[in-house]
């Protein structure tokens, strides 16, 4: 299954839970037996009630989690072409589950966020209580590049970064770095790479009895003190002007108009930014663009909801399949898009993504 678990001892008889991913070769990318996995001893631990925290980390030095297994997916809508696969119907439930799960833990839940963070990471990683990155941390929405659009909460935590900033991000897949999600609310705090053993020896020696909030900030913080010279310099807000004033548009063709002009600038993370817009999928784009706008007022469980009826359609339709051939199968990286003119996208079918895809209850109403 690929995810190790341990409880380490702690004072008064406390124990501390540990979930280690470890498909290290993949980058740590959520299978479904992951998913099932983390759900099931996360579930026990919250009702342990000799469990005090939990620690989330991925094996390597590489990434925590770099994402879902797309390509066992795209296989499985190979085989059901126009349908909605049963791995898929499956794999999104439950995968939605446990972010959900997350974000509402009982109990402190530490997310050691290193590496490449994309896609389904930042589903673990947005939720944990305390999200902890590092020098080599990179997080990112990618889907841009696959068909997909970012799911996993990407509709609630997008929206809430500030000005356009969160439609940038999930148009052009651009990776920010540690210092970039501590200013944008999308971290907690930044620790050495070297620090993890200190933080569970920490953990271990905690008080968990006594006021276990106020001692659990105090060893954070007495950590990151060391940890401050060794922050990187933000990258995105310095250019959050320029970019709100950019893609203050009335729709979505005049925000890849806007982003995909990028190419022509002298900033070359601007011009990155804008030759994957150029390069990616058009009905992705559309999809982040409306997502964003429905998402606005939900609650965070109407999200989730929202976005497994995008996913099973982004299962049935063409888009995903081929942008996963391209990048992770094929890899000849010239994805072949049934929509490609982004100004003449049929309004149907960006509105069929948010129909439901089965007869009765919402398969997540009890969210």
């Amino acid at each position: 299954m690929n995810v190790i678990f341990q409880e380490l001892p702690g004072l008064h008889g406390a124990r501390i839970g540990i979930a280690t991913l470890d498909a290290e070769r993949s980058l740590n990318a959520l299978s479904l037996p992951m998913i099932e996995a983390l759900s099931h001893q996360l579930r026990a631990w919250q009702d342990d009630p000799a469990i005090a925290c939990v620690l989330l980390r991925g094996n390597g030095p590489k990434a925590f989690c770099a994402g879902g297994d797309v390509v066992r997916l795209v296989e499985a809508c190979r085989a059901h072409p126009g349908e909605v696969p049963p791995l898929a119907a499956r794999f999104f439930a439950d995968e939605y589950r446990l972010d959900y799960l997350i974000h509402r833990y009982p109990k402190p839940l530490i997310c050691w966020a290193h590496g490449y963070v994309m896609g389904g990471g930042m589903g673990l990683m947005q939720g944990a209580a305390i999200r902890i990155v590092t020098s080599n941390t990179r997080l990112a929405m990618p889907e841009i590049s696959i068909g997909l659009y970012p799911d996993v909460g990407g509709s609630w935590f997008l929206n809430r970064l500030p000005g356009r900033l969160g439609l940038f991000l999930g148009l052009t897949a651009t990776q920010i770095n540690a210092r970039d999600a501590l200013e944008l609310g999308l971290a907690d705090r930044f620790l050495l790479g070297d620090h993890q053993e200190e933080l569970i020896h920490g953990l271990q020696r905690l008080n968990w009895q006594e006021q276990p909030a106020r001692q659990l900030n105090s060893l954070l913080q007495a950590l990151e003190r060391q940890a401050v010279p060794e922050r990187p310099d933000s990258q995105l807000l310095p250019r959050r002007e320029y970019l709100d004033h950019l893609l203050d548009v009335a729709d979505l063709p005049g925000a890849w108009r806007a982003i995909t002009s990028l190419r022509e600038d002298p900033d070359p993370f601007l011009v990155k930014a804008g030759e994957t817009l150029a390069n990616g999928c058009p009905l992705t784009a559309h999809l982040v663009w409306e997502q964003l706008r429905r998402a606005r007022y939900l609650s965070l469980a109407e999200v989730f909801r929202m976005e497994y009826t995008m996913s099973l359609n982004c299962c049935r339709h063409p888009e995903f399949p081929e942008g996963v051939r391209a990048r992770l199968i094929d890899k000849d990286n010239a994805p072949r898009w049934h929509w490609p003119d982004v100004e003449s996208l049929p309004e149907a079918v960006i509105e069929a993504h948010f129909q439901p895809t089965w007869s009765g209850p919402h398969p997540l109403a009890d969210l």
